[in-house]
């Protein structure tokens, strides 16, 4: 059966949104959790993922065209199917909803009491806030601080909460005025979205019995009572309007209806609100009309010196490899609990085996391939470092397989030298400067590039000493390599000129505790401070 995709809500403030790019065409199948199109909202870009399977069969807003949240965007069903009735706003369209609205057929006579309880159950004037959805993907959020303590005066657009979703922490607005009575969650606090958050309402008001009973299903007939009150004041704007001419609608105190980034954009840029035309829903500002903002009077509008000079930019599409990136890193940063240990070693040593290793005929090993092998030959006697985490299981690793970071003109790309362990450090040179060159010439298969273990990243070409690197999940670990700098060190007592090269260890604490991580930094210095030991 067909599915409606309507245009979602991605962002707290979004009223409409604009199709950037699709990333699917009538035709295409579509799979849950494929991206369908990206959409620009009047907060950021976002990639809008598909909760349905099926085929594309219909595109309701082209790329570059906007549309209002929950108008129609697409629609999904079995290939062929007849959406004409959908289309045209038939029977096919109600079928889309039918089961949904059979409940409520099914239920009406047991739920309209309840409802008109709920209804009821809450002062006059009294408004249940929930816990938001501030992302495409977000199930619960967490309070990471209150701007507003109960008692507080709240008017329509001020902040009353810093939230901490999947992705971000975000700015959440209110959208009534009123007094706070009632925070329902501490800072640090979690809970679901649609779960209760804080309650406004006049001063002096005993919402106890409100929030004691408070329940995310049973409330949603007072929910939609509520909204006519949240409309009020947008219903004034016109009066505001007449008694202060302005292009956007100005409540009775003065205050102009706009979103906080775009108010964020025009204090950064000097710019009155009072004259800027919002396109927003009912006027209200948004980050567009800011930015395509042009004062009629020039830089006497702004009421500050705008420079001569022209800003210039080039927008360059996100390639699919950029977003892949995108996604993992922040998945892994934002999932998995780094923590780094960092070390310094002495590599006079290893400066002087090199120079002999590559006096061998047809012989030329890099430092890099110096700190694969010992990675390797490490994780053999540190299996929970060459460990991977997975949802239901941790995996010990008896095989090593050594990742190395490789730097693309689109990004990044990380091939895997196999079994590097059983490997001699020309065969580790020889397998990275393959993989390398393949790397840049966009030539690595989907088999060269997994099953990693373990990651080096090495930036000491560069002339970087010291960085921290994102673990390339599922595994548990990544080890950032900085240059070999010449430096004071001592020796027997006494202070002379050394080599050293710094390294950091970032680990998954799910995995790895910091004792263990430290104790395969002393097995990997006794390689790399000795490295003829990785002969015997």
């Amino acid at each position: 059966m067909a599915i409606v995709v309507n245009m979602p809500r991605l962002s707290d403030t979004m009223e409409e949104g604009t199709v950037a790019a699709w990333l699917k065409k009538v035709g295409d199948k579509v799979a849950e959790g494929d991206i369908l199109a990206e959409i620009e909202t009047d907060k950021a870009t976002m990639e809008f993922e598909s909760f349905n399977e099926g085929t594309l069969l219909h595109i309701g807003v082209q790329e570059g065209e906007t549309t209002k949240v929950d108008e129609l965007l697409a629609i999904i069903g079995d290939e062929g199917e007849d959406i004409s009735a959908i289309l045209n706003g038939g029977g096919a369209a109600e079928e889309t909803a039918a089961p949904a609205e059979e409940k409520t057929e099914d239920t009406a006579n047991t739920e309209a009491p309840a409802a008109e309880s709920a209804a009821a159950e809450l002062p006059e004037g009294v408004i249940v806030i929930t816990m938001p959805r501030l992302s495409d993907t977000m199930e619960e959020g967490t309070v990471a601080s209150w701007l507003k303590n109960v008692g507080d005066t709240v008017e329509e657009g001020d902040i009353l909460a810093e939230i901490e979703t999947d992705k971000a922490t975000m700015e959440f607005e209110s959208f009534q005025s009123g007094t706070l009575l009632e925070i329902g969650l501490k800072e640090g606090e979690s809970a679901k979205v649609d779960e209760l958050l804080a309650i406004i309402g006049p001063a002096g008001t005993d919402v106890s019995g409100v929030a004691a009973n408070f329940s995310k299903d049973a409330p949603e007939p007072a929910k939609k009572e509520e909204a006519p009150k949240a409309e009020a004041p947008k219903a004034s704007a016109p009066k505001a309007s007449k008694k202060a001419p302005a292009p956007t609608p100005v409540t009775d105190n003065g205050r102009v209806y706009v979103s906080p980034l775009a108010k964020k954009l025009a204090e950064d840029k000097g710019i009155n609100l009072t004259k800027v035309q919002g396109s927003g829903e009912n006027g209200r500002i948004i980050k567009r009309d800011i930015e395509n903002y042009e004062p009629a009077g020039g830089a006497a509008a702004l009421g500050k010196f705008v420079p001569a000079g022209q800003e210039d930019f080039e927008e360059i599409p996100n390639s699919q490899m950029r977003k892949a990136i995108a996604k993992s890193l922040t998945k892994s940063k934002f999932s998995a609990p780094h923590y780094y240990l960092a070390v310094e070693f002495n590599m006079d040593n290893a400066i002087a085996f090199r120079k002999q290793f590559n006096s061998i005929p047809d012989t030329k090993i890099s430092f890099n391939d110096i700190v694969v092998k010992a990675c390797a030959l490490a994780l053999k006697q540190h299996p929970q470092v060459n460990s991977q985490w997975f949802d239901d299981k941790m995996r010990l690793n008896n095989h090593v397989h050594v990742g190395v970071a490789v730097a693309v003109p689109d990004g990044l790309v990380v091939p895997v030298v196999r079994f590097a362990n059983e490997q001699s450090l020309p065969q580790i040179g020889a397998d990275v400067k393959s993989l390398a060159r393949k790397a840049r010439d966009k030539k690595l298969t989907l088999d060269e590039m997994s099953g990693s273990t373990f990651t080096v990243s090495n930036l000491g070409m560069f002339g970087i000493d010291y960085f921290t690197s994102i673990i390339n999940q599922p595994n548990s670990a990544i080890l950032s390599v900085g240059a070999i700098v010449q430096k004071p060190i001592v020796k027997d007592g006494e202070i002379v000129v050394g080599n050293t090269m710094k390294l950091t260890l970032a680990c998954d604490h799910r995995t790895v505790d910091g004792a263990t991580g430290a104790q395969f930094l002393q097995t990997l210095k006794g390689y790399i401070e000795n490295p003829v030991t990785m002969l015997v």
